[in-house]
């Protein structure tokens, strides 16, 4: 231990989640079964290091389909499409992997059942996100997007609508839970899915800041890109608790003089950073004086099957 008794606490469960892991392997199988070049719409994962590592080896990024040439071949992200971008890849007989976490999968059909069950349906999320977009597009005419309480006086139905609601999948749980109270304040007979649509690795990850925060984390090192919600909300939950907190995609970001007042650092990474960039960071850290340790809250052990029709690598006789 260092003299001046500095320690890193780092969260365990941390990082990659299933269906990020999924998403990966999708694109790895491809680009091993029917190399480059390959297209992902959107980036399949919110991290800058991992679309880079898949940039550097060939595949091709794009916002839109139309940016897909005839005859290519592309996976959709894991954070979920409508419809409509569906549809639009089958009408150009692209070829296409939907790479979208069964999570994410499970708010849509939530969604579709609402819908044709007549319900309007309430979206909790944030504006712009991919997953937003893509679960407003299977019901865009009964589906109204809510991103905090004061959205939620705003809301005005008919007598007699039946309301539900579902939400994004990386939300905090905390907000999540504040805003759900103003629906049911509003709506009485508000209703909601029999589980939570927050992903289990978002609630973990969520209770493992809160463990490092309970033994005395002030500061907490989240280590994941700006886009990525579930990262960012790792950042809100540890203020929250009343830590201070920063986000940064790898070692290059730490900024050693504002961790100086701080004897016990915690270190944690969004469901989308890989290990690496935790194990550097942790590297640097440790040079500069923190001890690291180890903080388990929980195991994880869940896995996803990958899609079904994904080609396999051949193997050479």
């Amino acid at each position: 231990m260092t003299t001046d008794n500095r320690q890193l606490l780092i969260a365990s469960p941390r990082g990659f989640c299933a269906g990020v892991v999924r998403a990966i392997d999708v694109v790895e199988q491809l680009l091993a079964a029917v190399g480059t070049p390959l297209y992902v719409r959107k980036e399949i994962v919110h991290n800058q290091a991992v679309v880079a590592d898949f940039r550097r080896r060939g595949v091709v990024f794009v916002d839109d389909l139309e940016e897909v040439p005839d005859g290519g071949t592309v996976v959709f992200s894991a954070h979920g499409i409508s419809p409509e971008v569906k549809q639009t890849a089958e009408k150009r007989g692209l070829r296409y992997i939907d790479a979208t976490c069964p999570l994410v999968t499970k708010v849509h059909r939530e969604v579709i059942r609402h819908a044709q069950a007549g319900r309007q349906v309430v979206l909790i999320g944030h504006a712009g996100h991919d997953e937003v977009l893509g679960t407003m597009g299977e019901a865009p005419d009964k589906i109204t997007l809510v991103t905090d309480v004061g959205d939620v006086a705003t809301l005005s139905y008919p007598p007699g609508t039946e309301v539900a609601y579902v939400t994004q999948t990386t939300l905090s749980v905390d907000e999540t839970r504040t805003i759900v109270n103003a629906l049911k304040r509003r709506f009485p007979d508000l209703i909601e899915s029999r589980k939570s649509d927050i992903c289990y690795a978002t609630q973990n990850r969520q209770d493992a800041v809160k463990a490092l925060t309970a033994r005395g984390a002030t500061h907490l090192l989240v280590v994941g890109s700006r886009n990525s919600s579930n990262s960012r909300r790792l950042c809100e939950v540890a203020r929250n608790e009343g830590a201070t907190a920063s986000l940064v995609d790898g070692p290059q970001d730490i900024d050693l003089d504002l961790l100086q007042p701080h004897t016990l650092l915690g270190l944690t990474a969004g469901a989308s950073a890989p290990e690496h960039l935790v194990r550097e960071v942790e590297t640097r850290l440790a040079a500069a004086g923190w001890e690291p340790q180890q903080v388990v809250s929980m195991v994880e052990n869940v896995r996803f099957e990958l899609p079904r029709g994904l080609p396999r690598p051949t193997i050479d006789e």
